[in-house]
């Protein structure tokens, strides 16, 4: 376990101050935004393990954790692939998205990293994103291909897939592909009775749409045809987003070349906007509830921050692995 920065005793805090509507009344809030670490390269990945938070350090090449007792930052694991999303089994395994290694992951109790997909149809993976597991073990994870450099891709679509433990334990997870009419999807999660799949579409492309979407999931376990319920018009969509334990959506998104700049959305599953507030530097990128009630917020952006927001007023639904995961490395 090596470490990146000594404890943070004295974090700089930011207070951002907007107001949102509900029930027809406006109404003023803010959140103290305190910087743990940052600004570097892009962070991402945040999911809290009952004791700290693990995130990734894409360009870094990093699984970091930050730990709140001493207000340290390690690194967990080097050359990860350029892992982007990260979850948690019930068991204490991470399971990681690879961008530039192509694949996901899963790293076990003892650390040890198998790769549990990495092609479609006999074709490398384009930069899986993020990823949800749901009851049954199965992981359901975004594959776009961001930047320039398409040179090396070898898949023609940009999908959500969905792979399948092997039924005795051992040997290849099957996988499927669910959407066949997404480009760029980024963030993702299953609703509590896993019977609605949510995608951020979210293609820079403005000859494309940025779009958080609701697809159904039928009995089967394909998906039927989606509900846009917010559509971000020329503006930078969602990136990543989680829970909260009234049912409403946390998401990052936005930027500061066009729209309502760079912010953390509060969606109903309806769609409707619940609350709104500024993220005082960088374009967020993903975030998660974690503390010991899990209700503080966590952010990582695209200059490499790690916030900590103590107020949001809302509390996290995913709990964290009842299993410790792997911390010595």
């Amino acid at each position: 376990m090596i470490g990146v920065s000594a404890a943070l005793l004295a974090a700089p805090t930011y207070a951002s101050e907007t107001a949102f509507r509900i029930g027809g009344e406006t109404v003023a809030t803010s959140w103290d935004w305190e910087l743990l670490a940052g600004p570097a390269t892009i962070t991402e990945g945040p999911v809290w393990d009952g004791a700290g938070l693990f995130y990734t350090s894409i360009e870094a090449n990093e699984i970091r954790r930050f730990d709140p007792a001493t207000g340290d930052v390690t690194t967990l694991y080097r050359d990860s692939g350029g892992s982007n999303g990260l979850a948690f089994g019930h068991d204490g395994a991470l399971y990681a998205c690879e961008g530039t290694g192509r694949a996901v992951v899963r790293y076990d109790a003892n650390g040890t990293k198998t790769t549990l997909a990495d092609r479609f149809a006999g074709r490398r993976l384009n930069s899986p994103n993020d990823l949800v597991l749901d009851s049954d073990g199965r992981i359901w994870f975004t594959d776009p291909r961001y930047g320039e450099n398409h040179s090396d891709r070898e898949l023609d679509h940009d999908s959500v897939y969905r792979i399948t433990p092997p039924a005795q334990g051992v040997g290849p997870w099957p996988i499927e592909r669910l959407t066949v009419d997404t480009t760029r999807p980024n963030g993702l999660l299953l609703s509590w009775d896993e019977r609605t799949l949510y995608v951020a579409q979210s293609d820079y492309d403005m000859k494309s749409v940025r779009q958080l979407r609701a697809y159904p999931i039928a009995a089967d376990g394909t998906l039927g045809a989606f509900t846009v319920l917010h559509d971000f018009g020329e503006a930078r969509g969602i990136d990543g987003m989680c829970w909260d334990t009234e049912g409403a959506i946390v998401a990052t998104c936005g930027w500061e070349l066009s729209g309502p700049g760079s912010r953390i959305a509060v969606f109903a599953t309806d769609g409707t906007v619940l609350e709104e507030q500024p993220v005082p530097a960088g374009r967020p990128t993903n975030c998660a509830f974690g503390g010991p009630n899990l209700d503080t917020l966590f952010v990582t952006t695209m200059d490499g921050r790690l916030y900590r927001i103590p107020n949001t007023g809302r509390r996290g639904q995913l709990q964290p692995p009842p299993a410790r995961p792997f911390l010595h490395q």
